[in-house]
């Protein structure tokens, strides 16, 4: 794992400089080695976490054999072996990047489709006078890149981007509504204004002559088909064993030392469990366990540790000792997210207890259906014909729904009844809201919001899935949305400010692939993940797959009301100063909070403390 870095343009001339600066803001990424190599027009830089081949071998940037490409590569490829037995290529490492360079030299865009990991990389191509950009199909690996008439610039993060000197540093508008929206921006946009992000699963051409670019897609989830629809459940279950235990084994290949995320939910068991008969030495484990006993999962994580006999750590967490971390984790946070300081405080942990490479159960939910959003949008498909009623009848029931049971699940209802027909993106978009936009307008000296970027972006995807796969829609619009702009950004982001390689298994493509093509009646969510669970019988125990769901957070509500109190009170008054902010609007929505006004729960203040830290932190 690394992190890369270059400026592409005839006007800059001391690149060299300038790409030496964004490196150093990646020494978290990398901090084994470092590499910068610049062009009549173009200069790469790259840090570099060593995993696979530790030798000097491994250096970047790379050159091909040809002399004709230069890459900088960030992430893992796992079948990097498989795929240079079938290269005839003279190889000078064992390093799994100059495969993929090799690769590229003899497939050119080709060879995306034959790779099987996660990954970011740049390749600059000599004789054409081209930079090339590519990102992984699950956009595990980040990639932001600004072009404006100066030049083209590129890198893993933000903050190094911004120090190329391309950016105006200026917040979007759109995009901080975006961010009150979702607690995130949507990509390919960021909350910087000319700052975007690569898709996933899509490729740039830059033409330095010409000074233009266009992006396109190599792969696209909306795309998979049903060819697994004749198939019994007993051979689904047998399929998604067999791809399960392939994704984690392929992730088990590095030279340093490894280990797991231990929540103790149905994800993380599954991926211990799988790790543990798969490994020939015991697994390491890592739990956070927090003092206020409601939140904790440590007891779960105890009894799979206790189960495959792992080298546990639980890690003893109360506010206290989280107050004093909070302000180093929000400084590691390269894009501002309602999310986040948990993975950065166990990365913290395992990283001190010399792990490298950790995987982690990240993406269960959106593969096998594990949040109440599956259930939700498999009524309102069902109960479409409720819009068939006249919109007055609607909204009046809407209304009257928010006056007898006053709280976030009844206002998203009542918006969701306005809708003049049934929408599935509009539909999706709200249930995944967490301000709605009456309340964005308090907050904003604004008289009207822009349209929604979620919406616009899952009406682009165009996600085609018939009546008995309306699971896999709702997962491709997760996969597309929430765990793309938050869940994979934050976690990449934390993990990598420790220089640990976070690997997440149920982002294995040939398993999405297939649980996508299943229809519905396999993964209904009687229980939870109820496919995963029966496929998995001997990994997961009823005393794991019977409770009730957590998920991996803190206690915010309790610690913001308490520890966190004044800390998040200078944050709420010094953003509720800034425009285009409504200052008492956002004071009203903090002491709503404070007063424990049901619908206002901590996802709506934390994020407004996240962006206030992010942007005073980075001189916005």
């Amino acid at each position: 794992m690394c992190g890369i870095n270059g400026i592409v343009s005839a006007q800059i001339g001391d690149r060299v400089n300038r790409v030496s600066l964004m490196n150093g803001a990646l020494l978290h990424r990398g901090p084994d080695d470092e590499g910068v190599l610049s062009f009549e027009n173009a200069t790469f830089g790259h840090r570099r976490l060593s995993v696979i081949d530790l030798s000097k071998a491994g250096h970047q940037p790379m050159e091909s054999a040809c002399g004709r490409f230069v890459m900088v590569f960030n992430g893992e490829v796992y079948n990097y072996r498989e795929l240079k037995q079938k290269l005839n290529y003279p190889f000078k490492s064992q390093t799994d990047s100059e495969v993929v360079l090799a690769a590229w030299s003899i497939y050119g865009k080709e060879s995306l489709c034959k790779l099987e990991g996660m990954f970011a990389f740049a390749i600059y191509d000599k004789y054409k006078n081209v930079v090339l950009l590519a990102r992984d199909r699950m956009g595990v690996k980040p990639l932001y890149y600004i072009n404006n008439s100066i030049g083209f610039a590129f890198s893993s993060e933000i903050r190094s981007l911004m120090l190329s000197g391309l950016s105006s540093k200026s917040i979007s508008k759109n995009s901080l509504i975006d961010y009150l929206r979702y607690q995130t921006v949507q990509s390919p946009c960021t909350i910087i204004e000319d700052i975007k992000m690569l898709p996933a699963s899509a490729y740039l051409e830059y033409n330095i002559g010409l000074g233009v670019f266009r992006i396109d897609h190599y792969s696209r989830l909306s795309d998979i088909g049903n060819e697994y629809g004749s198939i019994t459940i007993e051979e689904a279950r047998k399929g998604v064993r067999e791809r399960f235990f392939k994704a984690v084994e392929k992730r088990l290949v590095a030279d340093v030392p490894l280990g797991a995320f231990l929540s103790g939910g149905i994800d993380s068991a599954a991926i211990v469990g799988a790790m543990a008969k798969l490994s020939s030495t015991k697994v390491k484990t890592f739990n956070i366990a927090f003092a206020e006993e409601e939140y904790s999962e440590a007891r779960y994580a105890r009894y799979v540790a206790d189960m495959h006999s792992t080298d546990h750590t639980e890690i003893k967490l109360s506010g206290n000792h989280f107050l004093e971390h909070l302000p180093d984790a929000l400084k590691a946070m390269d894009h501002p997210s309602g999310d986040g300081p948990n993975t950065w405080m166990v990365s913290k942990t395992v990283k001190e207890r010399g792990i490298d490479v950790a995987l982690s159960g990240l993406g269960g939910d959106e593969v096998f259906a594990g949040y109440a959003i599956f259930k939700r949008m498999m009524l309102l498909e069902k109960y479409s014909w409720l819009w068939h009623f006249p919109n007055i009848i609607r909204s009046s029931a809407g209304t009257l729904l928010c006056k007898a049971r006053p709280g976030i699940a009844s206002a998203k209802i009542a918006e969701l009844l306005k809708m003049k027909n049934y929408d599935f993106n509009r539909a999706f978009s709200f249930s995944r809201q967490v301000l709605m936009d009456d309340y964005i307008l308090r907050l904003l000296n604004l008289r009207e919001l822009p349209p929604h970027l979620m919406i616009e972006n899952l009406n682009y995807s165009d996600i085609r899935f018939d009546k008995n796969h309306t699971l896999s829609k709702v997962s491709v619009a997760e996969m597309q949305t929430y765990m793309q702009t938050v869940l994979l950004r934050d976690s990449d982001q934390m993990s990598m400010a420790h220089a640990l390689e976070l690997r997440v298994p149920f982002m294995d493509y040939d398993l999405i692939k297939y649980v996508l093509s299943l229809p519905d009646n396999f993964k209904y969510p009687v229980t939870p993940k109820k496919l995963l669970v029966d496929s998995l019988p001997d990994l997961l125990p009823p005393y794991i797959t019977d409770r009730k769901k957590m998920g991996f957070e803190f206690p915010w509500e309790y610690w913001l009301r308490n520890e966190l109190r004044g800390y998040a009170t200078v944050r709420i008054e010094n953003i509720a100063s800034r425009a285009p902010f409504n200052k008492e609007g956002v004071r009203s929505l903090w002491n709503r909070f404070l007063k424990k006004d049901p619908s206002v729960t901590y996802s709506r203040i934390w994020p407004l403390v996240v962006l206030e830290e992010w942007m005073s932190s980075n001189g916005i």
